[in-house]
Formats: C-alpha cells, structure tokens, sequence
C-alpha cells in the first residue's frame, strides 16, 4: 500500500513537470502581444485647398465648422486697424507665411460695397497694425491667418467706425447680368454664369488675352461672401498659368466675389454678384 502511494506519488510530479515544460515551450514560441500596443496615426497635411475655405480655408481651408483656438480682436482708430492676436491660452501665435504675408485683412462694409484687403504688420508680441482710412461706418473684418500648430476658422468680427452706431441692415443684393467688367482699360469676364450649390464650380476669368502680374505669389486672387457678409472663402487660381478658380457653396443664395488681378503695375478688383442655385 505504502509502496504504491510513492509510485503514485512520483507519478504525478512526473506529469506535472511534463506538462508544465510543455507549457513553457508552448509561451516561447507564441509570445502574447502587449495589450496596450503601439497605435500609428496618420494625419494628412495637405495644401490649404485653394478655397482658403481656411477651409472654405477659404488662404486655405479655414472653414466655418472648425473650432477656432484664436480669437482675434479688431479695433479702429486715427486711421489705424489694430488686430490683437493671443491663442486660447493667452499666447502669441506663432503665424507661417501664407502668399507672401503673415497676415491678410479683409475688410468690407456692411453693405458689402466698400472692399479693402490689407496687409498689417506686427508691432508687438501680439498686435499688429495697418493704416487705412475710413469713412464712418458700419464694417466687418476677416483676420486671414495661418497659425501654426493651432485649428483656426475665419469668421467674421464687427467694426464701428464713427461715433455713431450704424446697425447692419439686410442686404439686398443685385445679380449681375452683366458679367463682363473693364477698369483701368483692362476688361474681365466671369464664366460660367449659372451656379449649383453642392457641387464643384470653376470660375474661369477671361482676361481678353493679357496675362496679369504675379501678385502676393498667384495670378490672383477671389474673395466671397454671402449676402449676409458670414460666410468668407478666398480662393486662389488651380494653377500658376491660368486664371481659373475652384470652389464650392454649400447654401444657395446670393453671394458678391471681388476678384484681384495685376496688370501694369496695378491692382484691379473686379466685383461680380451672383447667384447660387
């Protein structure tokens, strides 16, 4: 009986150390993964679209639906715009050059008649300035940055220019029918004439056979917005030989573009008002 508990005894430290061996062979072969591995992101740094749909970008895609870190604050005096630029932790942003300036300031009236875009330069940490003078009057101003590292959106900022306050009215934009426009001696023309929303429009400007002047790095430059002067894209041409724009209105409505062409030396803004379907 003695003898026989002892054999089944060894028996069964025998088997164990079988098995446990077997184990150990089994786990080097076949090393379990780390629970908490390695996760690769991949993130896209394209271009600004040539919507500076900013992003809409709009210099670049800054589109309406993206959560700004900067909010810029615009202020009008003796013939001086002043932009406060601090990030949301109450820093200066670092700005990247975008088509030659760290900076484009569009400013228009409320009525959308009256168009300037400016270029101010920095003056402190986190101002900087442009001269101007304006009539008094009811503005909004679109501060076209690229800050580096931060999400930006360019939305409109209002500007009371005067000591009386002028309240915005609505707009009541004519559509063109005319789409052929001449200053300075220089004749553009818009086409196409018809616009459908959600879908990829091109803007072709014929300059009647005179190529413009590079200016701030493009053949040049559109400014849009909606009647109501909220919805900002600024789009630059699909390549560096022709005057053709692509974008996209997400909203019919009636909207006015200014396009910027150089020729002789100067600067010609085309208005065009038209109307998306």
């Amino acid at each position: 009986m003695k003898k026989g508990i002892i054999i089944w005894a060894v028996s069964a430290i025998l088997y164990l150390g079988v098995v446990i061996a077997g184990y150990s062979m089994y786990a080097n072969n076949n090393p379990k993964s780390e629970e908490h591995g390695h996760h690769t992101t991949t993130t896209e740094q394209g271009e600004e679209s040539m919507n500076h749909q900013h992003s809409d970008q709009e210099h670049g895609n800054h589109g309406s639906n993206t959560t700004s870190e900067i909010t810029p604050k615009v202020s009008y005096a003796n013939g001086v715009i002043t932009i406060e630029l601090k990030d949301h932790n109450n820093h200066a942003p670092e700005l990247e050059v975008s088509h030659e300036k760290y900076m484009h300031l569009i400013v228009v009236s409320s009525n959308l008649k009256e168009y300037h875009h400016l270029h101010p330069e920095k003056k402190g940490d986190v101002i900087y300035q442009v001269k101007i003078s304006l009539a008094d009057n009811s503005y909004k101003a679109f501060v076209d940055i690229n800050p580096k590292g931060l999400q930006y959106a360019v939305r409109p900022i209002e500007l009371q220019v005067g000591a009386t306050h002028h309240v915005h009215g609505e707009n009541k934009l004519i559509t063109d029918k005319d789409f052929t426009k001449t200053l300075n001696g220089q004749t553009v023309e818009l086409t196409p004439h018809s616009f459908e929303v959600n879908k990829e429009i091109t803007l072709n400007f014929n300059v009647k056979g005179e190529k413009p002047e590079e200016y701030l790095g493009a053949l040049g430059h559109v400014v849009i917005l909606d009647e109501a002067g909220e919805k900002y894209i600024h789009v630059h041409p699909v390549s560096n030989d022709q005057t053709v724009f692509d974008t996209q209105f997400d909203k019919p409505g009636i909207y006015k573009l200014w396009a910027e062409f150089k020729f002789h030396g100067q600067v010609n803004i085309y208005p065009f008002v038209i109307e998306v379907k």
